[in-house]
Order: C-alpha cells, then structure tokens, then sequence
C-alpha cells in the first residue's frame, strides 16, 4: 500500500444532537484503537483534532507515557502504533501539515453513517487510492457527524458501512477499523 494516506478524527467541528456545532470530549480509546489500526494498515499519520486546551492535554499525556515514559518501554508495540499520532486544532493545520510533508494538498475523504447521493464504493476510492501518487485524507467524525461544511470541501465522499439491522450506531473505532481493512485489507 502507498504510504501517503492518512486519517483524522474530528472533534470539532462537529454536529450535536440538535445539529449545532459543538466540540466532542477525546476518548483514551479512541486515542489507542485508532492508532493501532491505522499503523496496521500503514497510514502514514492518524491526526486527531480538537480546538480544545483541556481535551489537547488529555492527548498529549497519553501520547507522552506511551512514546516517552514508561510505557514506552513497557509495550513497544503501543509506542510504534502511538508514534504515528498527531494532534491539531482545527482541520486546516492538519491539512497544511500534509501538505508541508507532501508537497501538495490531500485529497480529502468524508466519511458519514449516512446514506448520501454521491457516495463512492469502498473498492472504488481504494482504485482512486492505489492508483493515483496524490496523498488521501480519510476524515472520520464523532458526535452526530461532521457538518455540511466539511462535506462541500471534500473530493469524495465513502459509502456508510451497513450492517444488516435496522441497528446501525458503530463505535468510531469500530468504523475506522472496517473502513480501512475494506479499503487497504488483503484482496
């Protein structure tokens, strides 16, 4: 696989319940889950994005025991997945990193649990992915979803994963995993 993929979770800006915006708390899970699937499947960076102090500090610490303290040495496999994790505070810094780090701007990928008019297959973006030298963004949100505005700046836009239920609330880890073992699994 092409090593210029990569992955953000959005905590802001991010749709509440009644479709404001708001900004969604980081989870230690989310954190350590997201890291290990995207370090399987050779993403290049997994951001994770807050504009809050309080919930930036909650990432810095994990990410200084596990890369730097203790934990480092305790598990060396939970430090090589967390040394791919980037924080940032909004999704313009994360997409001036990338592009800082490939020499143009990525191609951006909206992810949704909801069904939309113009979303791609998983096999067509991965074809887009594999084919093309352009670096990806695969945005993933928390919350009730990413808002409109994020979706209008976006190149393609990814099939929702559906279960066979009327049930369908995946954990974002969950829907990272699945996601990128449909997109970069083996074939």
């Amino acid at each position: 696989m092409r090593n210029n993929v990569y992955v953000a979770l959005i905590h802001y800006p991010i749709l509440g319940r009644e479709g404001q915006i708001i900004s969604t708390a980081i989870t230690n899970l989310d954190i350590h889950d997201i890291a290990r699937s995207s370090r399987t499947y050779n993403i290049k960076n997994y951001y994770v994005v807050s504009n809050l102090p309080a919930q930036q500090q909650i990432v810095k610490n994990v990410l200084k025991y596990w890369t730097e303290g203790f934990g480092k040495q305790y598990n060396p496999n939970r430090h090589d997945a967390l040394s791919i994790v980037k924080l940032k505070g909004y999704l313009e810094d994360v997409i001036e990193d990338i592009e800082k780090i490939e020499g143009k701007k990525p191609k951006l990928i909206f992810t949704s649990a909801k069904i939309r008019e113009r979303t791609k297959s998983f096999k067509e973006i991965s074809e887009i992915i594999f084919n093309n030298d352009e670096p990806h963004l695969i945005l993933f949100g928390t919350g009730w979803g990413m808002p409109e505005e994020i979706r209008l700046i976006c190149d393609y836009e990814l099939e929702p994963i559906r279960g066979n239920a009327e049930f369908n609330h995946l954990s974002v880890r969950a829907a990272v995993a699945i996601t990128l073992d449909r997109l970069f699994g083996e074939k």
